[in-house]
């Protein structure tokens, strides 16, 4: 992951943000947003970089392109319900762990103590991810997705456990 930098979503990447949604395959389109996407709709775009009081947003970027983005939303069944993407580049070498770390540390910061995220039940690499990180996982399977709720406190000990220091410890 040597060069990326993971920051807050600004208002001036939505042009950013676009590339990034249009250079998803359509199967990680799919995984993420359980749709295509094809063209990104400026809707779309201004809800993945709006930040207030109830939603946070990251993005992970190399070279000052986007190459992850990662939200949450507080106001759901969980203290905190929260969605990362990636591109197809990237997956697999550890930045959707690291936007999870991140962005659960943000929420922990204001006072979050669970995470829920609703996943494809064919998305089998992010499900096995969850069980790494949280084995005591609540899973529940609904319309074909698989609506999890864990702590996010169990997130911090991997997060520990696989990098020897926390990026949720401060």
């Amino acid at each position: 992951m040597r060069g990326t930098q993971i920051r807050p979503a600004r208002q001036d990447d939505d042009d950013g943000i676009r590339r990034f949604l249009a250079g998803l395959s359509l199967h990680t389109q799919t995984l993420r947003f359980f749709t295509g996407v094809g063209a990104p709709a400026a809707s779309l775009v201004s809800a993945l970089i709006a930040v207030d009081e109830r939603r946070d947003a990251l993005v992970a970027t190399l070279d000052g392109e986007i190459i992850g983005h990662a939200m949450s939303y507080r106001g759901g069944a969980a203290d905190v319900e929260i969605a990362v993407v990636v591109t197809d580049e990237w997956q697999g070498r550890g930045l959707g762990p690291k936007l999870i770390d991140t962005l659960l540390f943000r929420a922990s910061v204001r006072g979050a103590q669970t995470v829920g995220m609703d996943v494809l039940g064919e998305n089998r690499r992010v499900l096995r991810m969850i069980r790494r990180i949280w084995p005591d996982a609540q899973m529940k399977v609904a319309s074909g997705a698989v609506e999890v709720t864990a702590m996010i406190r169990q997130a911090q000990v991997f997060a520990e456990q696989r990098s020897g220091a926390s990026p949720l410890t401060v």
